[in-house]
């Protein structure tokens, strides 16, 4: 993967960097020349993405191993990121679940599991606008890319948790946005439509994958959202930029 460096220097967050569409960003923001400071449940996932950066890029992203439930864990990332670097520039928040029993009917649901998908999916991002907005606030240019879902305007059976939480975060992102539009942050609400996803596979097991866009073709608009020197729309949709078709132009 090659890319310029339009992110030099710039310190990128990305929340569930150790696979699929996080990994993708995690990686594509490292080539871009950002620093990236990863964080996932699983260690060995951030481990294999950390080789894999250096690999690419000869530097190492700092590991952050914490699970989106620990709400004291994103309370301290805010402040060891302050420690270590003085300041946030990009945050790709990608971290969603489907919960353990995946798709299931509202009716069915077991309030310990709606507690995990509610706490992953939706609390975790107030709680990260709150630990990280000061952060950012002290950057020149503070972007922030959050992964939504057409499931959120769009519900269907069987995604009650999973696309009421989508909703609840991406109102709550749009909120934020209009709260912070009097400073240099952005925030880019991104749609990336069907992508070849553990959580897709979850859901649909019976499709073949090589039908569906991998991640990686999600990466340069990431790095395009990323970008200090573009102003980003507020709701971007993969399909439609990758088309050419999109509404709202950077600018």
């Amino acid at each position: 993967m090659t890319f310029a460096q339009p992110l030099k220097d710039r310190i990128a967050l990305v929340v569930g960097a150790s696979r699929g569409i996080g990994y993708e960003s995690a990686l594509a923001l490292a080539c871009a020349g950002a620093h990236v400071v990863a964080t996932a449940r699983t260690q060995g996932g951030l481990e294999e993405l950390d080789d894999h950066i250096f690999r690419e890029t000869g530097r190492h992203a700092t590991l952050v191993p914490f699970d989106l439930v620990d709400g004291g864990g994103i309370d301290r990332l805010g402040g060891a990121i302050f420690e270590r670097f003085g300041k946030l520039d990009i945050w790709v928040n990608a971290a969603a679940t489907l919960g353990a029993a995946g798709l299931t009917p509202v009716a069915h649901l077991d309030p310990r599991g709606w507690a995990k998908i509610e706490k992953t999916n939706f609390t975790s991002v107030f709680r990260l606008i709150r630990s990280l907005e000061p952060l950012l606030r002290l950057s020149d240019a503070g972007r922030v890319i959050h992964l939504t879902s057409s499931l959120a305007t769009t519900p269907r059976a069987f995604w009650g948790a999973y696309a009421a939480t989508k909703a609840g975060a991406e109102a709550m992102m749009k909120a934020w946005a209009d709260e912070i539009e009097s400073t240099p942050m952005r925030v880019s609400v991104l749609d990336p439509g069907r992508m070849r996803t553990a959580m897709r596979g979850q859901a649909f097991p019976g499709e073949d994958p090589e039908t569906v866009p991998h991640p990686s073709e999600l990466a340069p608009l990431i790095v395009e959202l990323a970008r200090p020197d573009l102003t980003p729309p507020l709701t971007v949709s993969f399909k439609e930029w990758r088309e050419g078709i999109s509404g709202e132009a950077l600018v």
